[in-house]
C-alpha cells in the first residue's frame, strides 16, 4: 500500500519559516519524481515545487528564491523548505509522487500551511 504522509504545516507569521516533510512507503522511491501542490480556499491546486530521481528541480515563479526543494533517497523522504513566508502561500499543501514512465502518481493527504499575523 502506498502512503505519502505530509508533516510540519502549521501558523506562522508573515516572514518566518516552515519545514514541511513528505514520508513515503510502498513505492521504489528513487524512480519516482516528487512534487509538492498547493491549494487555497476557492482556487484550483496549483504546482509549487517538483524535484526528478535525479535531483533537478523546478518551482513556481511565486515561491523562487523563497523556496526550496530536496529529497533524501535513504529515507524516502522530501522536503520543501519555506522561508520569507506570506500571507498569500496559505493553503492545503500536498506530497506527490509521480512515474511518469508507468503512468502511476500518489498524493499525501495534505499539511496546512496558515501565513497570518
Amino acid at each position: 500500500q502506498v502512503q505519502l504522509v505530509e508533516s510540519g504545516g502549521g501558523l506562522v507569521q508573515p516572514g518566518g519559516s516552515l519545514r514541511l516533510s513528505c514520508a513515503a512507503s510502498g513505492i521504489i522511491f528513487r524512480l519516482y519524481a516528487m512534487g509538492w501542490y498547493r491549494q487555497a480556499p476557492g482556487k484550483q491546486r496549483e504546482l509549487v515545487a517538483t524535484i526528478t530521481n535525479g535531483g533537478g528541480t523546478n518551482l513556481a515563479d511565486s515561491v523562487k528564491g523563497r523556496f526550496t526543494i530536496s529529497r533524501d533517497n535513504a529515507q524516502n523522504k522530501v522536503y520543501l523548505q519555506m522561508n520569507s513566508l506570506k500571507p498569500e502561500d496559505t493553503a492545503v499543501y500536498y506530497c506527490n509522487a509521480d512515474h511518469m514512465a508507468l503512468n502511476l502518481a500518489y498524493w499525501g493527504q495534505g499539511t496546512q500551511v496558515t501565513v497570518s499575523s
